[in-house]
């Protein structure tokens, strides 16, 4: 029997999802011209990133056992609820003249703490509304929309110019309020609760957060899969910290020329996305095709900075398609596998593990620019990315096969 993948459940979490994607890239644009603006400085600029990026090496980390005892989707909607507020407040300080950069780090520790904790359950929940045999179809449309959200930025770079950061804010306060009052209409049962104990303590929270632990070490091909995606980014944090520099030291008007050539992979994935929605591919196959994307993917990651800037962007076209082609046969895979009991600890110890690979490839990246060539630090990181390819998910083919060959 063929199951119909837009269910009320669904389309409810995924257009909600997609109006609040919409706010935040918006704000997110705002708020980095705003720094610059206000400080002027690249250093605050960076202490801006960290703040927001830092928590999302511990929080979902601490989230996954939580999120595996308790409701996913009431933790969705309150963590709206909680952003509409956020954003309320700093447009509230913003058009009051309150604003100081210090009060902008702590609301992006709190900002970026929300949405590490989100992403984790968001992750864990979405597949639980996905009808059998439509995982890839779900996971398609939802690379697509994040994808084309991503043309939102322009559009919120005229309106700051115009306008100022404040509408942005508005916009997204009521973005994200819109989202958490759809969320709440979800009516999904949440099997998987049933299992917790009457009384949570911290002892029994650690001991989840440790079984959760033992369930990736023991799972072969997931811990494979795992491995090399903190490789992967590695090398893609330290890809984006070298790109922008080399565009603006080698070509005039370097950044627009930067922007174009990055749009056109965008693009890519926008494009590979919306192939996926219509075309499945054969589910023994599924192992060998993600294999031979993530190498070609490095190939070509670590050789386009060499070429015309015209071939530049054929090869960030082709890393779009690859790219979405590697996310959805990851993402489908491994979230119909995981059971749904343990899905929040899987996705918190992926996201943390991953955050700490790109956090790990910007530093190294900013540390070998200075004794050698851009270029040759993505070549350096694209070699090691190879290499984790060919030895973690082609020394473990079985156990992933196992994950990736299944008709989902």
């Amino acid at each position: 029997m063929k199951h119909t993948l837009w269910t009320r459940d669904f389309t409810i979490l995924t257009a909600g999802s997609l109006i609040s994607m919409i706010g935040n890239t918006a704000a997110a644009a705002g708020m980095s011209l705003l720094v610059l603006d206000y400080t002027g400085s690249t250093l605050c600029y960076a202490l801006y990133l960290f703040a927001y990026t830092a928590p999302a090496v511990i929080m979902p980390l601490l989230a996954g056992p939580y999120l595996d005892k308790f409701s996913r989707k009431q933790v969705i909607y309150t963590l709206d609820f909680l952003s509409t507020a956020v954003y309320l407040v700093l447009a509230a300080v913003i058009w009051f003249d309150l604003f100081s950069f210090p009060l902008l780090l702590a609301g992006c520790l709190l900002v970026g703490a929300i949405e590490s904790v989100y992403q984790v359950a968001y992750t864990s929940f979405y597949p639980m509304l996905i009808s059998e045999g439509n995982y890839t179809k779900a996971y398609s449309i939802s690379s697509t929309l994040e994808t084309l959200t991503m043309f939102v930025w322009p559009l919120a770079v005229f309106v700051y110019n115009t306008v100022g950061i404040v509408p942005l804010f508005l916009v997204n306060t009521a973005t994200f309020l819109i989202a958490a009052i759809a969320e709440t209409q979800i009516r999904a049962e949440e099997r998987y609760t049933a299992q917790r104990e009457e009384t949570v303590t911290l002892r029994s929270y650690f001991q989840s957060m440790k079984e959760g632990l033992s369930y990736l070490r023991a799972e072969r091909g997931l811990l494979a899969v795992t491995l090399y995606f903190v490789f992967s980014s590695l090398s893609g944090g330290a890809t984006n910290v070298v790109t922008l520099p080399y565009f603006r030291s080698t070509f005039a008007n370097g950044e627009y020329i930067c922007i174009c050539v990055l749009g056109i992979g965008v693009l890519g994935r926008a494009i590979g996305g919306a192939i996926y929605y219509k075309f499945k591919y054969p589910a023994e196959k599924k192992f060998a095709i993600a294999l031979g994307v993530y190498l070609i993917l490095s190939l070509l990651e670590g050789g386009y900075l060499f070429l015309p800037v015209k071939l530049m962007m054929v090869c960030c076209f082709l890393t779009g398609i690859g790219g979405v082609t590697s996310y959805n046969i990851r993402i489908s895979a491994t979230q119909s596998y995981v059971p749904d009991e343990r899905k929040g600890r899987f996705n918190g110890l992926f996201q943390m593990l991953t955050m700490i690979g790109t956090l790990l490839g910007q530093l190294s990246a900013g540390a070998l620019s200075t004794v050698t060539g851009e270029r040759s630090v993505v070549v350096i990181f694209a070699v090691i990315t190879f290499f984790a390819a060919l030895l973690l998910i082609g020394g473990n083919r079985d156990s992933i096969k196992a994950i990736y060959n299944r008709d989902v």
